[in-house]
């Protein structure tokens, strides 16, 4: 009983994790859900550029998602490829920067990160990600045991008599 109507008051919610998950796993294989980490000028760190000069350059862009500081979600960093990937906070918009000279490499929405939002329930708002999001996990729990309960049990019993 309690497995088939946790099961039907948290179908969408599981739909939803699975779905999500998924394209979350695949994000890497299709640009369309996270843009590609493009390729940057060879340098060596003496040669990065600063931060103040990244902000300048992503800024002078006049791309609507980075009027000023506040639009700045995080500034994902990779030494080894040289690269800045600027996030915004508005509509999942991110700037490649070649942390050699300066130029920017791509200009894209960043999908992988709604999705994300759509997976952890913060696209809902604070309180279904900190609440009712754990709530959903510790059902997925119950269902999954109350499932293997439900078909393991037959079988046992058919065995033991």
């Amino acid at each position: 009983m309690v497995h088939k109507w946790f099961g039907i008051i948290f179908a969408i919610a599981l739909l939803n994790f699975s779905i999500t998950g998924l394209l979350l796993l695949e994000k890497k294989n299709f640009d369309w859900i996270q843009p590609p980490t493009q390729t940057a000028s060879d340098g060596t760190v003496d040669q990065f550029i600063t931060n103040q000069n990244l902000f300048k350059i992503v800024f002078d862009e006049k791309h609507p998602d980075f009027k000023n500081i506040k639009d700045v979600d995080r500034i994902d960093f990779r030494p080894g490829k040289r690269i800045f990937k600027v996030r915004s906070k508005n509509n999942y918009s991110e700037i490649q920067v070649d942390a050699v000279n300066g130029k920017i490499l791509s200009i894209s929405k960043r999908n992988s990160d709604k999705i994300e939002a759509w997976h952890d329930g913060s696209m809902f708002g604070e309180f279904v990600h900190q609440y009712i999001m754990p709530i959903v996990a510790i059902v997925t729990v119950i269902l999954t045991i109350t499932g293997l309960y439900l078909w393991l049990a037959p079988t046992i019993k058919r065995r033991a008599k």
